[in-house]
């Protein structure tokens, strides 16, 4: 009886300094993980955790650490873009307004101390007026139409929309504007009835700023192309022209809020930089993609995927 009764004893002694030395090896982990999470905070760094460790919960936990660690750091890379393209903004938003409101101001003061002016020339001013004013009115309506697009407000009615006749009511209502640049205009619309998931008013604007991009900008081609193609899934709507195109670099930004080409910033290529950042977030709120591709004087395409709608 005594010989059992000293067993047991040693054998609980024996699991309450295994116990022991489990929880002081769990306490000197934690540790060293409450550590390395202080340092990263201070240090604003994603370092991982790495621990050797064969207590299944406290892998788990750091699995969900480092995962944890590794969305921050995503977050915080996107953060800085955002931060950077805010600042990138909001420099060129105070050059397209400072510039046309002061040649405002200009005109008006020339008015004003024209004692002598004719009225001839009162009127010329008096229009040129009117023409800067209506420019910084669509510039602070694109700002509008973003900032809704961006903050969700902007609501969008998807139902099943007839392509061909988008397409076609488009290019017509820019007919005026290639005929007087002297473009030729190459229009692929099948006779076959295509429609898509989407919105009309939505795809209307794209097609605008789409088509008037390329009128503008693929001046020296002298040659626009519209086309519709479709599979049993996708319908795709390809707006290009044979201009001087978009380098590499620029066709990795051309998207961004603000961001336009270098010569756009001079008075023949007039631009707020706005017009493809909201065409691509109405494709992206109707479910679609858009995609550029560009090779100098050969072709420059943007292309908009829509899913299709066959019944």
């Amino acid at each position: 009886m005594t010989l059992l009764w000293i067993f047991t004893v040693i054998i609980l002694a024996s699991l309450n300094i295994s116990q022991y030395k489990m929880k002081k090896h769990q306490n000197r982990n934690l540790k060293y993980i409450t550590e390395k999470l202080n340092v990263m905070l201070k240090e604003h760094s994603a370092d991982q955790i790495l621990l050797g460790t064969d207590d299944k919960a406290l892998r788990a936990l750091l699995v969900q650490i480092n995962l944890f660690t590794e969305d921050h750091q995503h977050i915080t890379a996107r953060f800085a873009k955002t931060e950077q393209s805010m600042k990138r903004m909001l420099t060129n938003m105070s050059h397209d307004l400072k510039t046309p409101l002061t040649v405002v101001l200009g005109y008006i003061e020339a008015i004003q101390s024209g004692s002598d002016m004719t009225e001839e020339e009162r009127e010329r001013l008096l229009e040129k007026v009117h023409q800067k004013t209506g420019e910084i009115i669509r510039l602070m309506n694109s700002f509008f139409d973003l900032a809704k697009l961006e903050s969700e407000d902007k609501q969008m009615l998807l139902t099943k929309i007839h392509i061909n006749e988008i397409c076609r009511k488009n290019i017509l209502q820019h007919y005026d504007a290639v005929q007087a640049k002297g473009f030729k205009a190459v229009i692929d619309i099948p006779d076959t009835p295509v429609y898509a998931h989407g919105d009309e008013e939505a795809l209307d604007r794209i097609l605008q700023n789409l088509l008037s991009n390329a009128i503008q900008y693929g001046a020296d081609g002298k040659l626009i192309g519209l086309s519709l193609t479709y599979d049993d899934t996708r319908t795709v709507i390809t707006v290009w022209d044979r201009g001087k195109g978009i380098s590499e670099h620029d066709q990795q930004r051309v998207f961004e809020r603000l961001y336009t080409l270098e010569e756009s910033r001079n008075k023949a290529f007039q631009g707020s930089g706005l017009g493809l950042t909201i065409t691509k977030r109405l494709v992206e709120k109707m479910g679609g993609e858009i995609s550029l591709q560009s090779k100098p004087y050969e072709q420059t395409a943007f292309s908009i995927t829509l899913k299709r709608m066959t019944y």
